[in-house]
């Protein structure tokens, strides 16, 4: 299952390392996505799963960034029918299966996994032509064959009717695509107008507060506060040093020391140089795992019922 806290956490890492990793990131939205039906229109408690077709499945388990960026790319095609032109919605950056491993909730693949690519650190620099290494998978752009069979100015026409993405203003913040475009159309229909400055900081503020009673649920459990100890006394047993022992930092308390030890200016690093590292980094994944095995089959679950995003958001 796709998770938003994997992939924040999994967005810290590729930026920590010196893999040169694509990354994906969603907007952050509350709202529930809604299906799209063929003519582009967002139905309200539809199936988001029951695509029309051409248009993109969206998994049962995907979490909601996902969901609202494949109702998103499903909408613009359909505008981009109604102008005369073909759209293949684009699914973006996948995780693959080692990938979505790596935090153990599967103790099975994750052993599986780990015995070879670590925390997955500097396995895409030992294996780069690997793709079932931990990383991101750019999928490529569908359409560019089809805008490239256009005549020049049709291809005007064609990026003119999507919308590039217009560039960043002076404070920072995305403009957003160009109004009337259908870039701009499906993102109105499926996350609906831009929100005040007041509504936003509202829906801001109770994001906050359900993410801090999760982590108040989870920190709070009693077997997970137990199971978290005994993770981090066998850590400690095992030569690995343990700060917080919350249940939810624990269990990335290793794979982020891994990280943390990769200077902010590091440069690639070939093969031969990886190697060494991915041996330690491997070791330590395989200790964590076994060390956190019991506190993880406790926690997932306790987590799925109290998402937590905390600083990893």
């Amino acid at each position: 299952m796709i998770t938003l806290r994997f992939r924040n956490i999994w967005m810290v890492l590729a930026a920590a390392s010196m893999l040169s990793l694509p990354a994906c990131s969603q907007s952050d939205s509350d709202k529930s996505p809604s299906a799209v039906s063929d003519d582009g229109d967002v139905q309200s408690g539809g199936s988001p799963s029951a695509a029309p077709a051409g248009a993109l499945t969206i998994p049962e388990d995907a979490d909601p960034d996902t969901k609202n960026h494949y109702l998103t790319e499903n909408a613009v095609a359909a505008c981009m029918k109604k102008r005369g032109f073909n759209y293949t919605p684009n699914p973006g950056s996948t995780q693959n299966e080692a990938s979505s491993s790596i935090d153990g909730a599967d103790y099975a693949l994750a052993k599986k996994y780990r015995q070879k690519y670590g925390f997955g650190i500097y396995s895409r620099a030992v294996y780069p032509n690997d793709p079932a290494a931990p990383g991101p998978v750019q999928n490529k752009d569908p359409n560019a064959p089809y805008r490239a069979s256009l005549p020049s100015a049709q291809q005007g026409a064609y990026d003119e009717a999507l919308g590039a993405s217009e560039a960043a203003e002076d404070n920072g913040k995305y403009a957003g695509p160009p109004k009337g475009s259908c870039s701009a159309e499906a993102h109105l229909k499926v996350y609906g107008p831009a929100k005040s400055a007041a509504e936003q900081g509202k829906e801001d503020a109770k994001r906050a507060e359900r993410d801090r009673q999760a982590g108040q649920a989870l920190n709070g459990d009693q077997q997970l506060v137990s199971l978290a100890q005994e993770y981090a006394s066998c850590l400690r047993k095992a030569g690995i040093t343990v700060g917080s022992t919350q249940p939810t930092s624990i269990g990335d308390t290793v794979k982020f020391q891994v990280s943390a030890q990769i200077p902010p200016d590091a440069k690639p690093l070939s093969k031969e140089e990886a190697m060494p590292k991915l041996t330690r980094e491997i070791d330590l994944a395989l200790k964590d795992l076994e060390c956190g095995k019991n506190f993880r089959a406790a926690y997932w679950p306790k987590y799925k019922k109290n998402p937590f995003v905390g600083n990893n958001g």
